[in-house]
């Protein structure tokens, strides 16, 4: 079988004028009835771009030189923005990242669900640099660059790591280390087999923060040392990977991390480990938990299912204010995580179940309670499976907090059309700002 020939690309760099952006913060395009997906470039402009794909139906490309500039467009804050990958959007004015952001939950909620909202919430934001309190950074040994180590995040649309001096989304903590990161890494004796660093972090001081450095060859003694003396004078937690999630171990000789957040006007204390899921953006947790709360009103008869619970970071607050709240989490290390916290806060009335929400439930113990209400925040591929049992429930209230609002979209179109409820409202969240991510949270009543 002959390979598919290769498009060739345009060499000479083409002019455009930009209509809309796309759903990953690409400017719009269309030359000869073509969509073009122009990186760097904002609705309104005229720009001059460098071809980069072509397709059969779509082109892409990279903007070098605006001709007319957006009143929307801004300097980025960052000298690494438009190669590193950490951010699509740094030079959109951060109103109209979330005005953007909002438009795309609507545009969905119609296109693909079929359904208006009866109200449409104002979005939920918090700081927009420094927020990110968790990542995993790339690692890869160069020898074209004189024998660096970089650590960062990859290039944009690409496979390379940037060569990043500093990150300013990353907590201050991590944001300016990726040097000292690198210069540690590379001083290992297995530089080039060190793939990826997870960074994360808690309320609190260095102490309340860690590193996992995944290895697939062992250290030597020499290594182990440098990385206790690294540990020491850092005073970041070191971790060490060298197999799947259950081989993350503390650093012989070191000292522990002691990882949690708070949301104390909740009295509420979250203990996590480095490996473990959390939401990624401290302040904007915290107005997300209050906002839950908020649409929910949590009554002291209230029985509250909380689905894909992780560590019971919705459910224990809502504990704090209900009759009872039951869990269900499929990752059995973050149950575990869920009932010491709910011990830890003294929650006797927080109960957590493990289960994949991906199989049938019709059988479960957990189901058979008469609910009151119903909170879900699935991962990206929605609730899709789970929604027939919810809506056969006594539940008369459904909160869907969603980090993709494609499944969002088409998981309130089966709720609204399919099960006779009605979605009374919705708004984004900006998890992640200066990026194309949208969060969103949604409220329905049956």
């Amino acid at each position: 079988m002959s390979r598919r020939k290769r498009r060739k690309i345009p060499s000479e760099p083409a002019e455009a004028t930009i209509s809309d952006l796309s759903h990953d913060g690409r400017g719009v395009a269309h030359i000869n009835d073509k969509a073009v997906f122009i990186h760097g470039a904002l609705p309104g402009e005229r720009v001059r771009f460098r071809y980069t794909q072509s397709h059969r139906r779509f082109d892409m490309g990279v903007t070098e030189e605006v001709l007319e500039a957006s009143a929307d467009r801004v300097a980025p804050e960052c000298p690494h923005f438009g190669v590193c990958g950490g951010c699509a959007l740094q030079h959109l004015k951060p109103e109209k990242q979330i005005q953007f952001k909002q438009q795309t939950l609507i545009e969905n909620l119609h296109r693909i669900g079929k359904v208006e909202p009866a109200e449409i919430w104002q979005p939920i934001t918090s700081d927009y640099w420094g927020y990110r309190r968790k990542a995993r950074l790339s690692v890869r040994y160069v020898p074209k660059k004189d024998e660096r180590v970089l650590v960062g995040f990859r290039e944009q649309y690409g496979r390379f790591v940037a060569d990043c001096q500093e990150c300013k989304i990353l907590d201050e903590r991590f944001g300016s280390r990726l040097p000292e990161f690198s210069t540690l890494i590379r001083s290992l004796s297995n530089h080039a087999r060190i793939p990826q660093v997870e960074v994360s972090a808690g309320d609190g001081g260095a102490q309340g923060a860690a590193i996992i450095i995944r290895n697939l060859e062992d250290f030597s003694a020499d290594d182990l040392n440098k990385l206790r003396d690294f540990a020491e004078q850092s005073e970041l937690a070191v971790l060490l990977q060298s197999k799947g999630p259950d081989s993350v171990k503390l650093l012989e000789g070191t000292k522990p991390s002691d990882l949690f957040y708070s949301f104390s006007e909740h009295q509420i204390k979250m203990k996590f480990d480095a490996a473990d899921f959390i939401q990624i953006n401290a302040g904007l947790n915290k107005k997300m938990i209050n906002r839950a709360l908020e649409l929910l009103q949590p009554q002291a008869d209230d029985l509250i299912l909380d689905l894909f619970c992780g560590l019971g970071n919705f459910s224990l607050p809502l504990a704090r204010y209900s009759g009872q709240v039951i869990g269900v989490e499929g990752d059995r290390r973050l149950v575990e995580k869920a009932r010491e916290n709910a011990k830890l806060n003294g929650l006797e009335n927080a109960n957590f179940f493990v289960a994949d929400l991906t199989e049938s439930p019709q059988h479960a113990a957990w189901l058979k309670p008469r609910y009151s209400k119903i909170l879900v925040d699935p991962p990206r591929s929605g609730a899709e499976f789970i929604l027939p049992h919810l809506a056969a429930s006594s539940a008369d209230t459904i909160l869907y907090v969603s980090c993709h609002p494609a499944s969002l979209a088409r998981d309130a179109g089966i709720l609204v059309n399919e099960h006779g409820f009605s979605l009374q409202g919705a708004g984004v969240m900006d998890m992640f700002p200066h990026t194309a991510h949208v969060e969103s949270i949604a409220v329905f009543k049956r």
